[in-house]
């Protein structure tokens, strides 16, 4: 989302600056800024330059953290664009509106709310804004989005699924995630939605989530995926459908039963107010695309070899071992797929 709304903003002709922990160098109307927005000291030293027109955080924070220096951000812009999440909402038997339920208002389960788990966390950072006494925020929750360089499979990312299918492997997935009804966005669409509501006076102090309308069946991505490898490659993958995700497959335990168990249908009505979500990409015909896409120039990040060993020992395969780059991880995932350590 980051990238494909800097590049739209540029396009406006704005000055458009970018935190980076590497060095880069200006491009397309877009500066980099070289330091690390976690620590303080660099945040204050970029933010005392001037009021800045905007500031749209993709920063991840801990609740303290943000709460340290969400006035220091608040005082320091026009607009300060706060990006939540659509998972902070509770389960719903109808549309979501942002006027829903959420779940760290309606949760009874106190395990759950004891942690800063993602969902929560959200949710109390929203607070924080609301209790600011300040109105120069607008928070954005997007859902699950996908583009050309992530496609995920429920709570999987391509790295857990994508990788091994394209080896020839097993996809694994469960019955309990296959039934439930999601919403995915492309990026671009969530950059265009999120660009349509800076400098909008009238979107200060309200919350957004910026999702397609309309919603899929887990299983009916997943065929949608299984088609465009097909159409790919001339193979297509097996599939393994176990009963419950988080027995079988374990990984997002808590993002499982907390969301994704959950039925996500959005009401985009608040958001069209200023895009037209008509005009967002349609779901299937676009992650297909994009799926394509990354087949041609495939760049995976780390794969979790105890994770692989884990799945090769309920599918009964094998991952080729000079396939793991460290030695440590080859003994790791020989030990867990011979059942040797877990």
């Amino acid at each position: 989302m980051g990238t494909h709304l800097c590049k739209l903003l540029a396009i406006g002709g704005g000055g458009i600056f970018v935190t980076s922990r590497l060095e880069r160098q200006a491009e397309d109307g877009i500066t980099y800024l070289k330091g690390n927005a976690h620590e303080e000291q660099f945040l204050r030293a970029i933010l005392k330059e001037r009021i800045w027109d905007a500031i749209v955080d993709f920063m991840v924070y801990n609740t303290e953290e943000f709460r340290q220096r969400a006035n220091l951000l608040l005082q320091s812009t026009n607009q300060y664009v706060f990006l939540s999440s659509a998972r902070v909402y509770a389960d719903s038997a109808t549309p979501i509106t942002e006027d829903s339920p959420r779940l760290l208002d309606v949760c009874t389960d106190q395990d759950y709310l004891s942690t800063d788990e993602y969902a929560l966390t959200k949710a109390r950072q929203e607070d924080i804004l609301r209790q600011s006494g300040m109105r120069n925020w607008t928070i954005i929750r997007p859902y699950v989005t996908f583009s050309e360089i992530r496609l995920q499979l429920s709570p999987a990312e391509k790295e857990s699924w994508l990788w091994g299918a394209l080896h020839g492997k097993t996809i694994l997935f469960s019955r309990d995630l296959a039934d439930r009804y999601t919403t995915l966005t492309y990026g671009y669409d969530v950059a265009r939605g999120i660009a349509a509501l800076l400098g909008k006076e009238t979107a200060y102090g309200e919350a957004f989530h910026i999702t397609a309308g309309e919603c899929h069946k887990w299983s009916e991505l997943l065929e949608n995926y299984l088609d465009a490898i097909e159409k790919k490659i001339g193979r297509r993958p097996k599939v393994k459908m176990l009963d419950h995700w988080v027995q079988a497959i374990g990984g997002g335990s808590m993002q499982v039963k907390w969301d994704r168990l959950y039925d996500r249908r959005f009401d985009t009505s608040k958001i069209s107010k200023y895009i037209d979500t008509s005009t967002f990409k349609q779901t299937l015909p676009a992650m297909a695309e994009c799926l394509s896409d990354f087949i041609d120039n495939p760049e995976f990040k780390s794969i979790h070899w105890g994770y692989e060993a884990r799945k090769d020992k309920l599918t009964g395969e094998w991952t080729n071992i000079s396939e793991i780059p460290e030695a440590k991880q080859k003994i790791k995932y020989l030990l867990i797929r011979c059942g040797l350590h877990k």
